[in-house]
């Protein structure tokens, strides 16, 4: 709860809609691939030297795991439609007998077909979370602001943190 808590306060503070939407992407990349295989170092590192709000990555990748179970025999079918195509054949032969690509795991299908979805998915869905922030910010958070009782508790954090400082 506490997560979705402090997701809520970023969607609602001056982070940039861009930001947010990014935290989403990378929680999606995270929450689509297998998360113990080394191509999700990449996306780590991003998430450790960019500005993206931790809670954001943390619900997006909860959630896009859960629906990547659900999504597994389609990226195992993608996978498999990519490693046996014969136009790579000798490709993927020749990268296999090397360690380093072995460790990457790319001739498992369902990484493979994760992995490949993921990464195509990753500009749309920036754009569709970037839309969503931005609608979110311009309607629904308006319409909830004109509660007297959000109005009431903006106005006793604002309190609390007066209170702070002057002591």
């Amino acid at each position: 709860m506490s997560m979705l808590v402090k997701l809520f306060k970023a969607l609602n503070a001056n982070q940039a809609p861009g930001q947010i939407a990014l935290s989403f992407v990378l929680g999606m990349i995270l929450g689509l691939t297998p998360l113990l295989f080394p191509h999700n170092l990449l996306t780590l590192f991003l998430i450790a030297f960019l500005r993206v709000n931790l809670s954001a990555v943390i619900v997006a990748t909860v959630f896009f795991s859960g629906l990547a179970y659900l999504l597994d025999p389609v990226f195992h079918q993608i996978g498999l439609a990519i490693l046996q195509a014969s136009a790579l054949q000798s490709l993927f032969t020749d990268l296999y007998n090397n360690a380093f690509w072995r460790w990457l795991h790319f001739n498992n299908s369902i990484v493979m077909g994760s992995v490949v979805t993921a990464y195509l998915l990753s500009l749309p869905a920036f754009g569709v979370f970037l839309w969503l922030v931005k609608t979110y910010r311009q309607r629904f958070l308006v319409w909830v602001n004109q509660f007297k009782i959000v109005q009431l508790l903006n106005g006793a954090d604002k309190a609390g943190l007066v209170s702070k400082v002057m002591q």
